[in-house]
């Protein structure tokens, strides 16, 4: 009796690529990142990813849109947003926030992480500003989420000694102190 080729379960296999990828883009960044590596950590052959995704772009394309989906989000003043955005980040910057404030010599990937940053986090505050009637709002976003991100990735690399060492908890109360300042005020519960 033959054995019967083991079938491929396609949906799996991506998951599991995107997830390497994901981890090691984290680790490495886009560029220090092969596709025999993401093919090895997610225990399939590399070959697939040009096969379910065209290719290393395209796969960093394709988990910067599965990270988050589709929700609209809150903006980072909200309190609760920020703290989980700050828990789940400041263990492993993304990749696309990576890609973003750090250089990249790909533009596709540098592209596609600005756009999914300002969609994500960028243009859910500048709404709250004009709404809320503030002069500049895409300059007040753009300021809130530079310094946001800028917290997370010295944090994560100890740059900054007693920004890495601080509990999490104390750092991220004078986050939203700091991120409530861009509006000119603080928010009422940090008073």
């Amino acid at each position: 009796m033959s054995e019967t080729p083991r079938r491929r379960d396609a949906a799996r296999s991506r998951q599991e690529l995107l997830k390497a990828a994901g981890e090691l883009f984290a680790e490495r960044g886009f560029e220090r990142t092969t596709i025999r590596e993401i093919g090895e950590r997610a225990g399939v052959d590399p070959a697939l990813i040009a096969r379910y995704f065209g290719g290393k772009t395209q796969l960093y394309l394709a988990l910067v849109q599965s990270e988050h989906g589709d929700e609209p989000p809150t903006d980072l003043l909200d309190q609760e947003r920020l703290g989980e955005l700050f828990e789940r980040l400041q263990r492993r910057p993304s990749p696309f926030l990576q890609s973003v404030m750090l250089p990249s010599d790909e533009p596709s990937v540098h592209e596609a992480g600005q756009a999914h940053l300002y969609r994500r986090l960028v243009d859910p505050l500048r709404e709250r500003f004009e709404r809320e009637g503030l002069d500049r709002p895409r300059l007040r976003a753009e300021i809130a989420v530079a310094a946001f991100g800028g917290v997370l990735l010295a944090r994560s690399a100890g740059a900054l000694e007693r920004l890495a060492e601080a509990d999490p908890a104390e750092v991220l109360e004078l986050l939203h102190r700091l991120l409530g300042g861009v509006k000119g005020q603080l928010p009422p519960d940090a008073a």
